[in-house]
């Protein structure tokens, strides 16, 4: 009878009483004790006021029965379906919608709706992976910052292909403990391309000057993610270097440099195809004969092999303390005395190669330089 009373009153009662007796059906219906027959009443109560027409309304509907596991399936639909302001608070927070139907929402929805289901608590891979394949810029950026979002391999490389140059889509995906490392080293190529564009387009300095430049930074941060990783996640970074054409001479010679020698002995691994476990005895023995038929194998340019050899027995000579600080000093002190052993490099890519190691040692120095400003600022 009161179901019956409120849908005679609800045909003439003014915008804001509507809106009172709506918040409070909604109510009634989730959590007051009724009887079967009365239930059904209120829910469909509840489902013609889909078709009242003032928004306030439907967005009470929505807002009282977004969070609810026990909310009517079909009105949680059809409110999903209505404007942005009404759907908003059912595509954050409704238990009720499946994956299936979140996903062929994203899919319609505008970017507001898109943005809204991004940002949901546990958000699924699948959403996820609609939501990177789909949404805009907007709506990606809020799903990267959604930590408690689940993010498949594949979506990650989605976002980076497609929003990779946005500094803040890059900062929110850096931001997440659990990026993969062949997703860092992506967004650092991303920055690199972005920031030697940007000087070349102002004309700071020549095209090729540029690339360079940002062609060691790259390297260089590469590295250092190398060396507080996983010797799995090692790996897994140095096929997706191979595959994306990014692991060059350079790169794995100013891993060594720097006495990152499992990015050397992954390198070796992967580009040979003998195990890591095979590669890690080779380079032990210290014999050079092997070293040369292993490095042959990895079909490394020959003009570096006096530098790569030359870089092995010195990491065997040199005491090397893993100590924060402690790398850039011996990069320094190994690549000098690399260059002091140039005369074995006799062929007509020394130039080449020693300008390489000549900007490794300047940039070396560079670092041991701000370290050493840095202590002396804190003390």
């Amino acid at each position: 009878m009161i179901v019956e009373e409120f849908l005679r009153w609800v045909r003439t009662a003014p915008m804001d009483a509507r809106v009172d007796a709506t918040r409070a059906l909604a109510n009634a219906y989730l959590y007051s004790d009724m009887d079967e027959a009365t239930l059904e009443a209120a829910e469909a109560a509840l489902t013609t006021l889909l078709d009242d027409g003032s928004i306030s309304v439907r967005r009470m509907l929505a807002e009282t029965l977004a969070a609810s596991p026990l909310a009517p399936r079909h009105i949680i639909r059809e409110l999903a379906a209505d404007q942005p302001d009404i759907a908003a608070p059912v595509l954050a927070r409704s238990p009720v919608l499946l994956d299936a139907e979140l996903v062929d929402i994203v899919g319609l929805c505008d970017p507001r709706c898109q943005t809204v289901i991004a940002g949901r608590a546990k958000l699924s891979p699948t959403v996820a992976a609609a939501i990177a394949e789909v949404g805009d810029l907007v709506a990606c950026i809020a799903l990267a910052d959604n930590g408690s979002a689940r993010l498949a391999l594949a979506t990650c490389h989605r976002l980076v292909e497609r929003f990779g140059a946005d500094p803040t889509l890059r900062d929110a995906l850096l931001a997440r403990r659990e990026l993969p490392l062949e997703i860092r080293q992506r967004l650092i190529s991303r920055l690199g391309d972005a920031l030697s564009a940007f000087v070349t387009d102002r004309a700071w300095m020549p095209k090729p000057r540029a690339e360079t430049v940002t062609r060691d930074a790259c390297d260089k941060a590469t590295v250092t993610i190398a060396m507080d990783a996983s010797d799995r996640e090692v790996e897994t970074l140095v096929a997706h270097l191979r595959a994306s054409g990014a692991l060059t001479t350079s790169l794995i010679l100013r891993a060594i440099c720097l006495g990152e020698i499992r990015f050397f002995e992954a390198a070796l691994s992967n580009l040979s195809g003998l195990p890591r476990k095979r590669v890690f005895s080779l380079l032990e023995r210290g014999n050079d004969g092997a070293f040369r038929a292993l490095y042959e194998k990895a079909k490394l340019p020959p003009s570096a092999l006096p530098a790569f050899r030359a870089a092995l027995h010195l990491l065997r000579e040199m005491r090397y303390e893993n100590e924060t600080g402690n790398r850039y000093r011996f990069a320094q002190r190994m690549i000098e005395r690399i260059l002091t052993k140039s005369d074995d490099i006799g062929d007509i890519e020394l130039d080449r190669l020693l300008a390489m190691l000549r900007r490794f040692a300047a940039d070396a120095a560079r670092d041991v330089a701000r370290e050493y400003a840095e202590r002396c600022a804190a003390a």
